[in-house]
């Protein structure tokens, strides 16, 4: 079997693999009995776009829309497939790397604080990351490049979890319960390749980025990154249930979260209980999806940075975040301009068993937070050659539009049944339709940060774990 791109694929993999999952419907906050016509939010739109996404194959989903004062809450699925233990929107979530908007927000309070320089090398703070052969290459590399991926530092996912450049998730399962301290992943991202020379456009996706940007904030702040940015971000913007796991297991309500691997893993396996500090301040937080809301409104609104941090936090260069395709990738965000509904900031993050999507308008009114839990769910075609399409890719950007754009007279949303409105975006899945149409969400999100680093695996057959 070859397989061109089994990792730095879009968004997740495989179809629900059992036959009789039963239905949890979504549930819905706000006032009952409200006239359709007064609610800023088509909330029958909604619960039928985020059922039509479960009853599509993905195992369970939770979601948070909100515009301006109107806010809808919905799950639809399951957080246990074995004993049919039912999703609630307040669960609690890894978000990947939703995370590097945080650590990006801690960097940039520091930038205030006149302790950083975004425009300085990151030598002049962490020397010491980069010996002997390395400290040209940490002399040419600034603080800015590590916060918009423009240093191209190689990424440390796969010196991490090596038997995924084998096409087996056999290291998945070893390192499970393994501490891995941040210097190790600099180390590891340093002896991968470089994607480029410092500075050069478009960006490479690196999470070794990101751990670089952590150990920073340690040394100019001599406290631990997860102290610092519980203190000062998360606690300043009232987020209750974010937090930095202290344990491999996550505190508070949660589902179990389920890996594929594009069928390696058959059926997909449960990875809610890992060390995740292989993620450090690239993608270790656990968060809901409220509170993903309510971070991105108070960062956009100037509560956690200054308007002038903001400014450059919203300075882009293209980036890529998968095999010939890129984002507009600021300084811990991007942007998507989705036709007809505006220009939308924040970013996904995907680690193994769990994908969350956060996106908000550029005024901070509308929002959406959508987490969900089977990962990889789509599978290699019986040629080896390429990844089949899912129809949880069409139903995701159908949720992701509906969510952001709106939808009224999609009827009565019985699950499958909800369709986009004419005023919609074209929809397909995430690589375009057959007929060239693109889909909300550009190929390459979700699911190609933490689970796999963004790189693409050579051809290999598969490897039984």
């Amino acid at each position: 079997m070859r397989v061109k791109r089994l990792v730095g694929t879009a968004v997740g993999t495989t179809l629900l693999m059992f036959t009789a999952v039963p239905t949890a419907s979504a549930t819905t906050s706000g006032a009952p009995g409200r006239p359709a016509a007064r609610d800023a939010l088509d909330r029958t739109a909604l619960r039928g776009t985020l059922d039509a996404l479960h009853e599509a194959g993905m195992y369970g989903a939770y979601s948070a829309v909100r515009e301006d004062r109107d806010r809808w809450r919905g799950a639809s699925g399951l957080a246990d497939v074995d004993t049919g233990r039912a999703v609630t929107p307040d669960m609690r979530h890894r978000v990947g790397s939703v995370s590097k908007t945080f650590t990006a927000v801690a960097i940039l309070q520091q930038v205030e604080r006149g302790r950083i320089s975004l425009d300085a090398p990151v030598t002049r703070y962490v020397p010491d990351l980069f010996p002997g052969a390395d400290r040209q290459r940490g002399d040419a590399i600034t603080v800015r490049m590590l916060l918009n991926h423009t240093s191209h530092l190689g990424d440390y996912v796969l010196g991490a979890f090596p038997s995924l450049a084998r096409n087996s998730t056999a290291s998945l399962d070893e390192h499970r319960f393994r501490t891995i301290r941040p210097r190790e992943l600099v180390t590891l991202g340093l002896a991968a390749p470089a994607t480029g020379r410092p500075g050069a456009q478009p960006g490479s996706y690196s999470n070794t980025n990101y751990v670089v940007a952590g150990l920073i904030l340690e040394k100019v702040t001599g406290r631990p990154a997860a102290t610092y940015l519980t203190r000062h971000v998360i606690d300043r913007a009232g987020l209750h249930h974010t937090a930095f796991p202290r344990t491999p297991y996550i505190e508070g309500p949660h589902a179990k979260m389920y890996e594929s691997f594009h069928g390696l893993i058959d059926p997909p396996r449960d990875y809610s209980v890992y060390d995740m500090s292989w993620g450090y301040t690239a993608g270790a937080l656990t968060s809901t999806m409220d509170d993903l809301n309510r971070f991105y409104r108070q960062l956009l609104t100037g509560k956690l940075i200054s308007r002038a941090s903001l400014a450059e936090m919203q300075r882009t260069v293209p980036v890529q975040v998968g095999p010939g395709v890129a984002v507009d990738y600021g300084l811990g965000v991007y942007t998507l301009e989705i036709p007809g509904c505006g220009r939308f900031w924040g970013h996904d993050g995907a680690v193994f068993g769990a994908g969350t999507l956060s996106l908000t308008r550029a005024d901070g009114e509308r929002q959406l937070s959508l987490g969900f839990t089977l990962m990889k769910y789509q599978r290699v075609n019986e040629e080896g050659t390429e990844l089949e399409p899912s129809p949880i890719d069409d139903a995701l950007n159908v949720h992701v539009a509906t969510a952001l754009c709106g939808a009224p007279g999609t009827g009565e949303g019985a699950g499958s049944q909800a369709k986009p409105s004419a005023g919609l975006p074209e929809l397909s899945g995430p690589s375009g339709g057959a007929d060239g149409s693109q889909g909300v969400l550009p190929e390459g999100l979700v699911g190609v940060d933490l689970s796999t680093g963004g790189q693409v695996v050579g051809p290999a057959g598969p490897v039984p774990n």
